[in-house]
């Protein structure tokens, strides 16, 4: 599937922006893992793909520039407190299941980049020291790769700061793997 096509369907299927990014362009900054360890989404040592156990911020910084490209995907919802974790998390899961959606359609492999952490099984598995039940499927969010989502949305050409009461979230599914000596 071309760029084009991928931002057509990102757009079909009910995002409000979407973009094409060279992954180089990202911005990484290390700092952004504070934000985990504040844990304000409640997932901080509890989840397989949340800090500390999705890896290093080196690691999770490789995972992302292994593939090329990346698809940025926006959503806008009415939420007036963007603290109110009544509102974000319904609005965050259908962005998340959204991104799904567009990854399962393309059909091709590439890495999944949430608007928050994983929630595929409640309670995760780390919880009752099992293995993760869907490793393949397990997505992390911006902040666990301390992805600068400021500086990828204003180069993308997307809000970031959006009108009073009105909250953007972000995915991405990176795709095109960059060859590793040997393939």
């Amino acid at each position: 599937m071309n760029e084009t096509d991928l931002i057509k369907l990102a757009l079909d299927l009910g995002f409000a922006d979407a973009a094409i990014i060279n992954t180089k362009e990202l911005v990484f900054i290390p700092n952004f893992r504070t934000l985990c360890e504040e844990n304000l989404c409640g997932k901080y040592g509890v989840n397989f793909a949340c800090p500390p156990d999705c890896g290093t911020v080196e690691q999770m910084r490789d995972k992302v520039l292994q593939w090329q490209q990346a698809l940025v995907m926006q959503t806008m919802w009415d939420i007036d407190d963007p603290l109110d974790n009544a509102q974000i998390k319904p609005a965050k899961a259908q962005h998340n299941h959204l991104t799904r959606k567009l990854i399962d359609t393309v059909g091709e492999p590439g890495l999944m980049i949430g608007a928050s952490g994983c929630s595929l099984c409640n309670p995760c598995a780390i919880t009752a020291g099992k293995p993760c039940r869907f490793p393949k499927l397990q997505y992390s969010c911006m902040s666990a790769y301390c992805i600068f989502v400021k500086d990828m949305a204003e180069r993308c050409h997307m809000d970031y700061d959006c009108a009073s009461g009105i909250t953007a979230f972000f995915s991405m599914y990176c795709f095109v793997r960059h060859a590793v000596k040997g393939e």
